[in-house]
């Protein structure tokens, strides 16, 4: 936690009249800087603990400079911080020129004040348990003992973030990080905000936009999160958006000589009855794998390593080569570094806090039902729309059936009225966050309007598509929105109103 003085005589600085003090970074993209500054811990007790929030700044290379761009990458428990370091790719170079682009760590994760609840073994164990007995459809129909299990396991990461760290369980949501995100924005001199967020970053934005309607400069929201959606309707209908980019990477995958699920002229149904069979086989037959640990490459691991691909077109090819090294070789370490890389592990057999940062702000940003059995209605809701990942997202979710009840946001749409324009970016394929999703977001947002991209992946803006980031890049710089309030061209382009 920070210290209670925030003033070098003692004396406390109030939050808004804090200075930054920018350094060199240690490490990351040459030429940023880096702070920190602080936030009530309980915004309802603004002279009670303080908390640190960490900042990266890339400067804007051109002279002309129209003020900050702040950044968020998605998660919950993505690292804005280190977002900056990937400036030039993710943000165009006109926008670079004009914006000084700034992440910042949101309350609980990574540089900022933490919250950690299991350790790294635990966390193995928590992410790598397979619930089944080798069925390809157990987790939709768990056993007496399984659902004991997952219970268990679901109540054993609630305890431990409460005893880790009680109030700032209570204090992580989103609601909050907007709070922050707009002390920060005045430090930095801006009258109003220009900000783009990526995956639940859009939903750190239309926070935003619904507490500070008048502070809002320019949003871009990619990929986006519809909070009107309880936390156990979000895990099934995400479910949906990752059945339809894994029928898009067999259907790549069938086109190439190398792809482990079949051949040219094979269905896209066929390849993954192939995949479905090799996944039910490590279930009951787990997977070597190369790694100095003993981690055993079961069904859940290797879920996880092809989950992990379907974010990008660009891990498409890392995961035909896991998937071959799997299925040919019997070594599983491909696929079980994938599902590393998505949640943050590191060589040394560290995690970033991601997963606790992830499951903390989901369990307190909406209401999610308290009885167990409506995760088991759910998980077999889900494996007719998603028989591969659906049945695993819902029971994914239990977690929040004993989340703190004082410590969850009310579920409630956000209109933000009296807000200008604000853009919001939907991929028609998107795995992670359903096309329906950013349709939905636009049109609860009053000022809200719709950017088709037509494609795979997850998100849309510096995807490959010109059109979209044309469009983002001359909002941001000029506050320019489509004359006739249409989409970029595609099947699924639509009228905003």
């Amino acid at each position: 936690m920070a210290d209670e003085d925030g003033g070098g005589d003692g004396t406390r600085v109030d939050v808004a009249e804090q200075e930054l003090l920018w350094e060199e970074c240690d490490s990351g993209l040459p030429g940023s800087e880096c702070t920190v500054f602080e936030v009530p811990l309980d915004y309802e007790a603004p002279d009670g603990e303080r908390i640190e929030i960490a900042v990266k700044r890339f400067p804007a290379t051109g002279d002309d400079v129209i003020g900050s761009l702040l950044v968020n990458p998605g998660g919950p428990g993505g690292s804005g911080f280190d977002f900056v370091d990937h400036a030039p790719y993710t943000v165009s170079e006109a926008v670079r020129e004009s914006f000084d682009v700034v992440g910042f760590d949101p309350r609980g994760v990574g540089r900022s004040t933490p919250l950690t609840c299991l350790d790294a073994e635990e966390i193995d164990d928590y992410l790598g348990t397979d619930y089944g007995g080798g069925e390809a459809d157990d987790l939709a129909d768990l056993s007496p003992e399984g659902l004991d299990q997952i219970e268990a396991k679901s109540r054993a990461f609630v305890e431990a973030c409460e005893e880790n760290d009680p109030e700032l369980m209570r204090n992580i949501g989103t609601a909050d990080v907007a709070r922050d995100m707009d002390v920060l924005r005045g430090l930095l001199g801006d009258e109003q905000l220009t900000y783009l967020g990526a995956s639940y970053g859009t939903h750190i934005g239309a926070q935003y936009a619904e507490q500070f309607p008048e502070r809002v400069r320019a949003l871009v929201l990619d990929g986006a999160v519809d909070p009107s959606q309880d936390q156990l309707s979000v895990s099934v209908q995400q479910a949906t958006g990752f059945e339809t980019a894994l029928r898009s990477f067999v259907e790549d995958c069938l086109t190439r000589p190398d792809c482990p699920l079949g051949s040219p002229g094979d269905s896209v149904d066929q390849g993954i009855a192939v995949l479905d069979d090799f996944l039910a086989d490590t279930a009951a037959e787990p997977l070597s794998s190369a790694t100095d640990d003993d981690r055993e490459v079961n069904r859940a691991r290797a879920e996880l390593g092809v989950l992990a691909a379907l974010y990008t077109e660009n891990w498409w090819p890392r995961v035909r080569e896991a998937l071959t090294d799997a299925m040919e070789g019997g070594d599983g370490t491909g696929l079980l570094l994938l599902g590393d890389d998505l949640y943050g592990r590191g060589d040394l057999a560290e995690y970033e806090n991601s997963t606790a940062a992830l499951v903390a702000v989901n369990c307190s940003d909406s209401e999610a039902p308290r009885e167990v059995e409506a995760y088991a209605e759910a998980a077999a809701e889900a494996a007719q729309e998603s028989p591969m990942f659906g049945p695993m997202l819902a029971w994914g979710a239990l977690t929040c059936a004993f989340w703190p009840e004082e410590a969850v946001a009310p579920l409630a749409e956000l209109n933000a009225p009296g807000t200008d324009p604000i853009m919001v970016v939907g991929t028609t394929r998107d795995s992670a966050t359903p096309y329906a999703w950013s349709e939905a977001l636009a049109a609860q947002l009053d000022s809200g309007f719709l950017v088709t991209r037509d494609g795979d992946g997850h998100t849309g803006y510096r995807m490959g598509d010109d059109c979209v980031d044309t469009m983002v890049d001359d909002y941001l710089l000029e506050l320019a929105v489509p004359d006739d309030g249409m989409a970029c061209a595609g099947p699924r382009a639509d009228e905003v109103g």
